[in-house]
């Protein structure tokens, strides 16, 4: 499993930089245009929203598996620091987040995705199909899901060793 999840890592930095040097050289190149040769590029203008929601997704997946993800953690912290009960809301938080990922992102993300593929919804500039841009959604989610299983499979078994 740990390998699998370096891998997973790897592969998604990766796929991140190659996502943001594009976004970059996408925004660079609007720029350029617009000001520098007075003809604004609608192609960069797409691409730079599409590349912006991919990074955007794919990098929340990322920072998740790499736990460097946003968190509020005033709930751990009013717990007093209860090794038990700070263990058992992590496992409640990774259920939750697990139930989020898996309704909201994997399954809602993938109706989306099928009920665009099939209106056949394609971009107005780049003539992509609109459901493969929306493929962010249920693919992050499913990232997401990996490594919440991760965690949860961890803190389970933490719990099971103070008990």
């Amino acid at each position: 499993m740990s390998k699998l999840i370096n891998l997973l890592d790897r592969t998604l930095a990766t796929f991140c930089v190659v996502l943001c040097i594009g976004l970059v050289v996408s925004v660079v190149w609007q720029v350029f245009s617009r000001y520098v040769l007075n003809n604004p590029s609608t192609i960069t203008d797409e691409l730079a929203r599409f590349l912006f929601i991919w990074v955007g997704l794919i990098g929340a997946a990322y920072g998740l598996g790499q736990k460097k993800h946003l968190a509020i953690d005033l709930l751990l912290s009013k717990l007093e620091a209860s090794p038990k009960k700070y263990n058992t809301l992590q496992i409640v938080i990774n259920l939750v987040g697990i139930f989020f990922v898996c309704v909201i992102m994997i399954y809602g993300g993938g109706r989306l995705v099928l009920d665009t593929l099939n209106s056949g919804q394609i971009s107005p500039v780049l003539g992509i199909q609109m459901g493969l841009i929306y493929l962010a959604l249920p693919m992050s989610g499913f990232f997401m899901l990996v490594f919440l299983l991760r965690d949860l499979l961890a803190e389970i078994r933490q719990f099971t060793t103070q008990s």
